[in-house]
């Protein structure tokens, strides 16, 4: 790897400070790690896995390089034998993880990562990050994309995401939750992923008049003619448009759509529908940006709006009304103890684990468990799958779309009462399996057990 790509660094100092003490100590034993959210934020119901894939690259390409090495040495906070430990380590732990585009709930794991303690101790803070962020997004997508259904949405969050890496994450997390596509370039090349865009009203505003900026772009781009309409008066603008369109249709060209960017919506989009439809252009689409997310599009449905699909932006790419997840990655198993945390509010599912789904008769979604890893639960579909090995990706991935097409089909079958973006709602039922229960109250009484007997003791 490229010292200047080495993410190793990319951890907070407590995970090198407490590896470090491990190593003191000899503590190489192995440890499993559960990935979870605590809590739904404000009228969320379930979440989508997404990130996967950068996590197993992340693990398979980990190395301390010697720039890095140097720089820990210089920090005068780790011996030499540590630092020689770190110069050959490599990740050889195996990971199990719910697939991109899968649903999952409230203290599910999404990912567990079973390995020697330092190595599943070192690795926490960009697994979260990377799960943590993504997730957000594709759920916050996905929320947007049940608001609008059946129309398509577009990211345009790219100018406002938080960071150059974020705004291509998004894109890449927003299309696995239903986005047809995108405005960023960038993401597009990478990932595949369709782009989309016009025009700016800069575009319109740099010709004398509006007609001149439309028949321009319509010269530029002919099979793909879509118009800016509101920079100075959306209803004259769509009027111009049409003319325009009328001026194509006599080369075998056709107008593609318009695009409202500002205003009441709601209202403005089907005074445009009427004017094109009065003007013969009965295929033409609108698409409407300026501000959306699950909520906006909503309000504008409700109120008769007449759009055909919506660019999305700021508030889906930063997730604006919940901006992150209680997210955590917690110990549950080590040296073959099975281990949790007590903590009010944040107590822990010991052992390593398997989530099973159970579905209805006709296919909808019913409930899930939470189980031990070799619980073997009828009926039930196992959700982690085995997909890296002694720090290998044991398989092959499944491409950007194929993700996108399994998240459409298992949300499809999620009764829309757990979809709903109202504050009032009722959580989908997830339950603990009879040996997972049994071992959890087993653990939960030896730590008090022991807690009273050094209480006595002291």
């Amino acid at each position: 790897m490229d010292q200047k790509e080495s993410l190793a660094l990319l951890t907070d100092l407590y995970e090198l400070t407490m590896a470090a003490s491990y190593f003191d100590h000899e503590m190489f034993e192995p440890a499993t790690f559960s990935l979870f959210i605590r809590n739904y934020p404000p009228s969320r119901r379930y979440f989508v896995s997404a990130g996967l894939a950068d996590v197993l690259s992340y693990l398979q390409d980990l190395r301390f390089t010697p720039d890095d090495l140097e720089y820990l040495e210089e920090t005068e906070l780790f011996k030499p034998e540590f630092l020689s430990y770190l110069e050959q380590f490599r990740f050889r732990g195996d990971v199990y993880a719910i697939p991109e585009g899968r649903l999952f709930f409230v203290n599910e794991p999404v990912l567990e990562v079973t390995a020697s303690l330092i190595e599943a101790q070192i690795v926490e803070t960009v697994i979260i990050n990377i799960v943590n962020f993504q997730s957000m997004i594709a759920t916050k997508a996905s929320r947007c994309i049940h608001a609008a259904w059946p129309r398509k949405l577009v990211d345009f969050s790219l100018r406002r995401t938080h960071g150059a890496d974020a705004g291509l994450k998004v894109a890449r997390a927003s299309f696995i939750g239903g986005f047809v596509g995108t405005s960023n370039v960038l993401a597009g090349k990478i990932y595949g992923i369709p782009i989309f865009g016009t025009m700016a009203h800069s575009f319109i505003t740099s010709f004398e008049d509006e007609i001149d900026a439309f028949r321009a772009f319509a010269y530029t781009f002919p099979e793909d003619t879509v118009l800016l309409v509101d920079t100075y008066d959306t209803l004259s603008g769509t009027r111009i448009a049409a003319e325009v369109g009328k001026e194509m249709a006599l080369d075998g060209l056709e107008l593609k759509g318009v695009r409202l960017d500002s205003g009441d919506i709601a209202r403005l989009s089907k005074e445009v529908r009427s004017i094109l439809r009065k003007e013969g252009f009965t295929d033409t689409t609108i698409f409407a940006s300026g501000g959306f997310d699950e909520y906006k599009i909503k309000r504008v449905l409700d109120q008769g709006g007449d759009v055909d699909s919506f660019g999305v932006g700021t508030k889906m790419g930063v997730s604006a009304d919940a901006p992150y997840f209680d997210m955590a990655y917690k110990m549950v198993q080590y040296a073959g103890r099975p281990v949790l945390k007590l903590s009010p509010g944040k107590m822990t599912l010991a052992s390593d684990k398997q989530v099973f789904r159970f579905t209805e008769a006709k296919g909808k979604l019913e409930k899930d468990v939470i189980g031990l890893r070799d619980d073997i639960l009828e009926e039930g579909e196992p959700l982690l799958k085995n997909v890296m090995s002694n720090g290998e990706i044991i398989e092959e991935l499944p491409s950007l779309s194929q993700i996108q097409a399994s998240f459409l089909d298992e949300f499809s079958q999620l009764d829309k009462k757990y979809k709903s973006i109202d504050k009032e709602g009722k959580e989908y039922p997830v339950g603990l399996s009879p040996r997972l229960k049994s071992l959890q109250d087993q653990v939960v009484r030896t730590l008090k057990s022991d807690e009273i007997n050094e209480l006595e003791e002291d």
